[in-house]
């Protein structure tokens, strides 16, 4: 899996699912109608400022709420290319990972705007603007794989085009 490297966008802490994708815009089953209102009860413009590759970093408890996956299809499809969180909900966490939305668990010190790198592989975050890096515990080659290959119906259908 590639380097992912952009700007940070903070959030606090117990960011639940109707705050990443409000329960009214689940009438769609278009991602890119969701992505259009993602984080907008944190910060209506954030689906016209977030870039592709962008960096979401949270408190504590990220994506606790309901079990729709709509949340992290949501995120993905914006552009954000990693979740950091001090922690997550399972279910939240389970869900990215299928989709293939890194999420990482590891208290990080940054700033809204820090340009931060990803290396999922090695397990660092290195804060470009402030010039520090930090570990985390790497992804399972189980994980790692579903990532690679954009998701777990991705993954399946890769493999089973292999038989």
């Amino acid at each position: 899996m590639d380097i992912m490297k952009g700007k940070v966008w903070k959030f606090r802490d117990s960011i639940d699912t109707d705050v990443i994708i409000a329960g009214r815009y689940l009438r769609t089953f278009n991602p890119q109608d969701l992505a259009d209102h993602v984080m907008e009860a944190e910060d209506p413009e954030f689906s016209q400022k977030v870039n592709e590759g962008d960096i979401i970093v949270a408190g504590w408890n990220f994506g606790c709420g309901s079990s729709r996956e709509q949340a992290p299809v949501a995120i993905k499809t914006a552009g954000v290319s990693v979740v950091i969180a001090k922690s997550f909900a399972r279910i939240f966490y389970r869900n990215a990972i299928n989709i293939g939305l890194p999420v990482i668990t590891a208290d990080i010190g940054v700033d809204e705007g820090d340009i931060v790198e990803v290396n999922v592989e090695e397990g660092t975050i290195t804060n470009i603007t402030k010039e520090n890096t930090v570990k985390f515990k790497p992804f399972d080659p189980t994980m790692l794989n579903i990532l690679e290959n954009g998701g777990l119906v991705e993954q399946y259908l890769k493999n089973k085009g292999e038989e």
